[in-house]
């Protein structure tokens, strides 16, 4: 039998050596990295600390009731307020202020009242006016004025009272402008498209709309949260079951794999063109259809943004766009396919290696539910502690400090010498420690997520990794492998690598948090002229999104290589990135076709499942048009379906090419350590032999194009 070629080159390292003692994942192993996992511990400690703070600083009532300009809210049960739910702005137009945007508050003093203005009066015309004009204004002035006592210059100047009131209506507990339009598109606020505003000063009703949605930003879109909401209410059911159908089809298509692995990838890559290609067609179909049609042509830029994204579908340009998105990936597929076809053939006879090792390790098809409850934790520690500090909560006793503060600047003379000061509410609780480092708090928050996160998916990556090298390794299949893998692997991370998981993950974070702070800067700097600014930013934005997607390829193959040899991070991504290095050809030819094979096979399950909920959420099959439900926007359960089943799709995959992964360096691994005789045998199967030597030997003389080709892969 031909031997293979031992340390083509010196400079990356040592070959393996024969040991007759080896039979997998070394189990007497020492504790690795442990000054990292101490700082782990300690990180995770200050992440509770932070947590607890937020929650006690936290309040939900922010959510629920606005609050004035005294902190106080609205329409709150067994409050003085109670019977007050409506919040009245007294200068609407300060609400177009950019700070708006900034701090989610308008600049203006905010008053909880019982109705809404239903007429337009100034507060000249007020006090002029009858008595019942006089008592319907004061409804709208601070509690405890004096209005007939006062002028209306002291009024105010003392901001006791609004300048004028307009018709309003409540939306979402606020009073804001009852605004409508005429015919030809005119601005009107109660039928009038100019009114007094005191003064001598006139307002036109469209500086009232600019406010209006100023003042409006966060509530549209919590009413857009609402109605999302009130759908997932009706459709959650169906939402579960088009997830359970995303599961079953995984389901079959693994047990498939594990049987007719050579068969099933190429149904699945012709099924994805199919797919792709229908797609393409009722796009094109869709575009036609709506050739003519009223205000069809309107391009997406002249809609703008709208909350009810039905409308996109009733344009052209929407179904064009979505064709020709289609239409690239179905190019680039087939284009890749043509190149690859010979390399495909290679790569199909690891996937049947996969397989079997899969169906001696079923336990591993499980193992993604523990991933994706903790990634869940995660993600929802991380968004509660982010949400809580952002609705704080008063302190009740400072309550009386509070009200005493607005009594003196009330009695005081600040607003006769300054008549613009205004004493209004900030947050509660005044200028803690707490506010004062609320920014630190967030990017603390943001960092251990990305960590946490991190950390959980390289727990799954070691754990599946040593799970499959103990089968690779075992030579007589399945009687030498161990009593539950799974669970044995999962145990020596936890016990013995935890440090060296937290290393590997510090690292990968580190750089998603430059990667979000370049964002950030990014998203400042869209306004701004420089064009060097924007350059470089574009530039360090491209250079750590290829660092980022180096440090996951190599961490990846580092955990690897603590599950088999159990040493520390440094060491195992040393040695994994020289195995690699000393087998590049095969790592271009093989390791990343597999993985775009795989992709392929999520796309299949994406697309069956995200074209029958379609069909279903929008009503187009008669068959169940009842049972359908009634939506306000159709693509919540649809966008969530297809979101969901890429997940467990990528949860189900992940497994195969985690195992694709390990047996591939354990192939390399062999090859170093043993010849095929019968003194040093091969672990693998003859038939994974035969199909990865003749690919080395076919391609020695393309190692510098392999090593291109590898890096494309990587990134």
């Amino acid at each position: 039998m031909e031997l293979e070629e031992k340390n083509p080159d010196p400079k990356y390292g040592e070959s393996r050596k024969f040991d007759p003692n080896f039979k997998g994942p070394i189990h007497n192993r020492g504790c690795t990295d442990i000054l990292c996992c101490i700082l782990f511990i300690l990180a995770l400690l200050g992440y509770f600390a932070v947590g607890i703070l937020a929650w006690s600083q936290g309040d939900p009532r922010k959510v629920i009731y606005p609050t004035d300009s005294r902190g106080q809210f609205c329409g709150q049960a067994g409050t003085p307020l109670e019977k007050k739910p409506l919040l009245f702005y007294f200068n609407i137009l300060k609400c177009a202020s950019p700070l708006v945007l900034l701090e989610f508050q308008c600049p203006t003093t905010q008053l909880c009242v019982e109705s809404c203005p239903d007429r337009h009066l100034t507060l000249v015309k007020a006090k002029l006016g009858n008595k019942e004009d006089r008592e319907y204004y004061q409804k709208f002035c601070k509690e405890g004025v004096d209005f007939a006592a006062l002028s209306p210059p002291e009024l105010l100047r003392d901001g006791l009272c609004p300048a004028m009131l307009m018709p309003s209506k409540p939306f979402t507990r606020r009073c804001l402008p009852a605004l409508g339009t005429m015919k030809g598109g005119v601005v009107v606020v109660g039928n009038e498209t100019t009114f007094d505003a005191g003064q001598g000063v006139s307002i036109n009703a469209s500086e009232v709309l600019e406010a209006s949605k100023k003042s409006n930003v966060v509530v549209e879109a919590r009413q857009v949260a609402m109605r999302i909401f009130e759908d997932y209410t009706q459709s959650w059911y169906w939402i579960l079951l088009g997830l359970v159908i995303a599961m079953i089809v995984s389901l079959i298509f693994i047990v498939l794999l594990r049987f007719l692995a050579g068969v099933m990838v190429w149904v699945m890559i012709v099924l994805v063109i199919l797919v792709i290609g229908y797609g393409i067609f009722h796009c094109y179909m869709e575009y036609a259809s709506l050739k003519g049609e009223p205000g069809a042509d309107v391009t997406i830029r002249d809609l703008g943004l709208q909350t009810d994204f039905s409308v996109y579908l009733q344009i052209r340009q929407t179904w064009l766009a979505f064709m020709i998105i289609l239409a690239i990936v179905e190019v680039i597929i087939i284009l890749l396919l043509i190149f690859l076809r010979k390399r495909i053939l290679i790569a199909i006879a690891l996937i049947k290696e996969a397989s079997r090792a899969v169906g001696h390790v079923m336990s591993s098809l499980f193992y993604p539910l523990l991933t994706f409850a903790l990634l869940a934790v995660v993600i929802a520690y991380w968004a509660i502690t982010a949400v809580y500090p952002l609705i704080c909560s008063p302190i009740s006793h400072l309550a009386a400090f509070l009200l005493l503060s607005f009594q003196t600047f009330n009695t005081s003379n600040a607003s006769a010498q300054c008549p613009d000061a205004e004493c209004l509410f900030a947050f509660y609780g005044g200028e803690t420690v707490y506010h004062r480092y609320l920014i630190l708090f967030q990017f603390y928050n943001v960092f251990l997520f990305f960590w946490c996160a991190n950390f959980v998916t390289a727990l799954g990556q070691v754990t599946l990794s040593g799970a499959f090298a103990s089968y690779y390794w075992a030579f007589k299949k399945p009687d030498d492998i161990p009593a539950y893998p799974i669970f044995s692997s999962l145990g020596r991370a936890l016990r013995y690598h935890a440090g060296s998981l937290a290393f590997g993950s510090l690292i990968l974070s580190l750089v998603q948090v430059i990667r979000v702070l370049l964002e950030y800067l990014d998203h400042k700097l869209k306004g701004a002229q420089n064009k060097f600014a924007k350059f470089l930013l574009s530039c360090m934005k491209c250079c750590f999104w290829c660092l980022e997607k180096c440090i996951k390829f190599l961490n990846r193959n580092a955990y690897i290589m603590i599950a088999i040899y159990g040493k520390n991070f440094c060491t195992s991504a040393r040695d994994a990135f020289f195995l690699l290095m000393r087998n590049i050809v095969r790592v271009a030819v093989l390791d990343k076709v597999t993985d775009f094979l795989l992709f392929l096979g999520k796309l299949l399950i994406v697309g069956i499942v995200g074209i029958f909920s379609f069909f279903f959420f929008s009503g187009r099959i008669k068959a169940v048009e009842e049972a359908a439900p009634s939506l306000n926007y159709y693509w919540v359960p649809i966008l969530t379906v297809v979101v969901g089943s890429y997940l467990i799709a990528h949860g189900f995959f992940s497994v195969y090419a985690m195992c694709v992964d390990t047996l591939f360096l354990c192939f390399c691994e062999d090859l170093e350590r043993n010849d095929g005789s019968s003194e040093r045998p091969y672990f693998m199967s003859p038939e994974l032999h035969e199909i990865l030597s003749k690919t080395k030997r076919n391609n020695k003389k393309r190692s510098c194009v392999g090593f291109r080709t590898v890096l494309v892969f990587i990134l």
